[in-house]
């Protein structure tokens, strides 16, 4: 699954956003680390003091749309018959 990203807006980065439960237009930016601040004092990475904070999505509730090829049911052939022991099911 492919996340939206949104700029952060700390250290303007680009960082995904996961669905926020409950909201359709909000989610939490994903941990992510400061790029001028890159390590502490003992050499470890120090994440952005607003990751996992909560973000509106930029494309709040957009519904899937899906392409498919599908014969209108109305204009359909009908079905040839076949040999007299088999029956059509729909």
């Amino acid at each position: 699954m492919k996340l939206p990203r949104v700029e952060c807006p700390k250290c303007q980065r680009p960082t995904a956003v996961a669905p926020k439960s409950g909201s359709l237009t909000q989610g939490r930016l994903w941990r992510h680390d400061d790029a001028s601040a890159r390590r502490d004092p003992e050499g470890f990475l120090v994440s952005c003091s607003e990751s996992l904070s909560t973000v509106d999505l930029p494309e709040a509730g957009r519904q899937m749309v899906f392409d498919l090829d599908i014969p209108d049911p109305a204009t359909a052939p009908e079905p040839e018959p076949g040999p007299l022991d088999t029956y059509a099911l729909f």
